[in-house]
């Protein structure tokens, strides 16, 4: 998602750095930008020239404290586990300037929660993008208890600038898009445990029965299942309504190491 944002935002006009722990990382992030740039060229949705244009206008580094002293927007994209959130938050407000914006990428998070951990909650928002970030069109904009206004405004205009629809969405676990995904993707996994249907099967009932472009185990897969276990954890938590509670299946996936794509095995194996 990090490497994403960065892309989007250094194809409209913007400087962008961007951070992570270790240079491998960043070496990947930028192996991936340029790929999906060639892939775009190929398209013919960007010309040779934009795409370099694109890639002079990332920077990329380790050190996140010189990094955020010099951002007029911070948009964090760190896993969705409160604790590490917590501990970047913490290191952040440190070094922010007295007019920078903080957003989270947070897919579930509470957006008030996480201003709570700074001085300033009235500049901190959810801008949470959807992944393939070049591709998808949607940001949800999510208003903590004390975002303000200001900041609100600031973020919607970034998100037209980058090309993207904005929705505004209140604090509420899950926001809407993943309230609505994740029980579908929860009650699928509940459905290959309890062997109504197969993997394949169920997938294809989705995609023929109601035009979904992928299965909810592909997109299982494709999310994570290590993120789609922390936002199942997160509604159950925050409504605290057994509706919401995460299938053991999910839950003893998670634990061998089978989190879908990135693993390479999930529902589905892959290369």
């Amino acid at each position: 998602m990090g490497n994403g944002i960065a892309h989007v935002s250094a194809m409209h006009q913007l400087n962008v750095t961007l951070v992570d722990l270790s240079e491998k990382q960043l070496v990947t992030a930028q192996q991936t930008i340029e790929r999906n740039l060639q892939r775009q060229q190929k398209k013919g949705k960007i010309t040779q020239a934009a795409a370099l244009t694109t890639l002079d206008s990332i920077s990329y580094s380790t050190d996140l404290d010189a990094s955020v002293r010099e951002a007029d927007i911070i948009i964090e994209a760190v896993t969705e586990k409160e604790k590490v959130k917590q501990s970047v938050y913490e290191r952040i407000c440190q070094h922010l300037s007295s007019s920078a914006i903080l957003a989270s990428n947070t897919s579930s998070i509470s957006i008030t929660w996480l201003a709570s951990l700074t001085k300033h909650p009235e500049r901190v928002i959810g801008m949470h993008f959807f992944n393939p970030v070049p591709v998808m069109k949607l940001v949800e904009i999510v208003r903590g208890f004390e975002t303000s206004q200001e900041t609100y405004e600031a973020i919607h205009r970034l998100a037209v600038q980058l090309g993207k629809t904005p929705v505004e969405v209140k604090d509420y676990p899950g926001f809407v898009s993943n309230r609505v995904l994740m029980p579908m993707i929860n009650e699928a996994i509940y459905c290959v445990m309890e062997g109504v249907a197969s993997i394949e099967d169920i997938d294809t009932v989705m995609k023929l029965g109601m035009a979904h472009p992928m299965g909810p185990l592909t997109l299982a897969d494709f999310i994570g299942l290590d993120t789609c276990l922390s936002i199942m954890e997160v509604l159950h938590n925050g409504f605290g309504d057994t509706k919401y509670r995460p299938c053991p299946l999910l839950k003893k996936m998670v634990t061998a190491g089978q989190l879908g794509r990135k693993s390479g095995r999930g529902f589905y194996t892959y290369d």
